[in-house]
C-alpha cells in the first residue's frame, strides 16, 4: 500500500515536471517571436513551476526513505515541508504576475500601444489550458488517492495555471481585436486568486508540521472505539502527532484501581489492536493506563482541554 502511494506520488511530480518543461520552452519561445506580452509571462511562470518541481521532486523522493536510528517514524514529515516550497513558490508567482500586470496596465494608459500578437499565440494558449484541464483533474485524484500534501499542493498549482492561461487565452484574443488593457486585468484578477491559494497551502502544511491534532472528529472516533473494549472506564487523554499521512497517537485510559498489572496490560493491548486496525491512518499507538477518575466518563470537550493542558503545561526541569 505505502509502495503504491509512493508510486502515485512519484508519478505526479515526474508527470507535472515533464510537461512544464515542454510548455515553458514552447511559450517563452513562442511569446518571443509571436509578440505575445501574455504568452511570456506564461513561459516564465511554467519556468518557475519547473525549478519548484525538481525541489518538490528531491523532498518526496527523500520522504520515501525508510526509518532509521534518527528518524524512528520514517521521513515523510518532509512531503509537508515540500508542500511548504511549493506554495512559497505559488505566492511568489502571484506577487510578481500581478505587479507585472499592474505595470502593463499603466503603461497602456500611459499611451504606450504593445504590439498585436500573433494569431499562432492563441493556439499555443488554448493548448495550454487543454493541458492543464487534463493535469487538474488527473493530479487531484492522485491527490486523493495518496493524501500526500505535496500532490494535493500541485493539484492546486496546476488548476491555478489553468486559471491563468485562460486568462492569457482571453486577453492574446481581445487583444488582437483592439482592447489591450483586458489581458493585464486579468493577469491581475488571477494573481489574488493564485495568491489565496499559496497562502491555503501554506497554512495546511504548516499545521500539519506543528502538530495541530487531535480535532474533534479524532476525538469523538477514539472515545466511540474504546467503547468496545472491555475494561475501559475512561479516555482521558488523546495526543497525536502526524507523520506525512499516518497519526502516532498517544492515550491515557482509566481502568479500574483492583486490576493487576498483567489485567492492565491486557487491557492496553486490546486498546492498541483496535485502534489500530479500525483506523487506517494510524500507524503507531501508545497506551497509558491508571485507576479511573470517579463520575461519569469524560465528555469530548474535558478530553481535548486535558490534553491541550498537558502539552501547554510548563515542563519541570530535569
Amino acid at each position: 500500500m505505502t509502495h503504491e502511494r509512493d508510486k502515485k506520488s512519484l508519478l505526479a511530480v515526474n508527470l507535472g515536471l515533464g510537461i512544464n518543461v515542454g510548455l515553458a520552452a514552447l511559450k517563452t519561445t513562442i511569446g518571443v517571436i509571436g509578440h505575445s506580452p501574455a504568452l511570456l509571462a506564461e513561459g516564465i511562470n511554467s519556468t518557475s513551476d519547473v525549478a519548484y518541481y525538481v525541489v518538490a521532486s528531491i523532498f518526496v523522493r527523500m520522504a520515501n526513505k525508510p526509518a532509521d536510528d534518527e528518524h524512528p517514524y520514517g521521513h515523510q514529515q518532509l512531503e509537508s515541508i515540500a508542500a511548504l516550497v511549493v506554495g512559497s513558490f505559488i505566492v511568489t508567482t502571484a506577487v510578481a504576475v500581478f505587479f507585472d500586470a499592474v505595470d502593463k496596465i499603466w503603461d497602456i494608459f500611459s499611451g504606450t500601444t504593445p504590439p498585436t500578437a500573433s494569431n499562432f499565440t492563441l493556439w499555443v494558449a488554448l493548448l495550454t489550458v487543454g493541458i492543464k484541464v487534463f493535469l487538474t483533474f488527473y493530479v487531484q485524484k492522485l491527490g486523493k488517492e495518496t493524501k500526500n500534501p505535496v500532490v494535493e499542493a500541485m493539484a492546486y498549482d496546476h488548476r491555478n495555471d489553468l486559471f491563468s492561461a485562460s486568462a492569457a487565452s482571453v486577453g492574446i484574443f481581445l487583444g488582437q481585436r483592439g482592447l489591450p488593457w483586458v489581458d493585464p486585468l486579468a493577469g491581475a484578477l488571477v494573481a489574488m486568486l493564485i495568491l489565496r491559494t499559496g497562502i491555503y497551502i501554506l497554512r495546511e502544511s504548516s499545521l500539519e508540521l506543528m502538530d495541530a491534532v487531535p480535532s474533534r472528529e479524532l476525538a469523538e472516533q477514539t472515545t466511540n472505539l474504546l467503547k468496545e473494549v472491555s475494561g475501559v472506564q475512561q479516555l482521558e487523554e488523546l495526543q497525536a502527532h502526524r507523520f506525512g499521512p499516518h497519526l502516532v497517537l498517544n492515550l491515557t485510559i482509566g481502568v479500574s484501581g483492583d486490576l493487576t498489572v498483567r489485567d492492565g496490560n491486557l487491557i492496553a493491548h486490546n486498546v492498541e489492536a483496535l485502534v489500530r486496525h479500525e483506523m487506517a491512518n494510524v500507524s503507531r499507538v501508545h497506551v497509558h493506563y491508571h485507576p479511573a477518575k470517579p463520575g461519569q466518563p469524560m465528555s469530548i470537550d474535558d478530553i481535548l482541554a486535558e490534553s491541550r493542558r498537558h502539552v501547554m503545561e510548563p515542563q519541570e526541569p530535569i
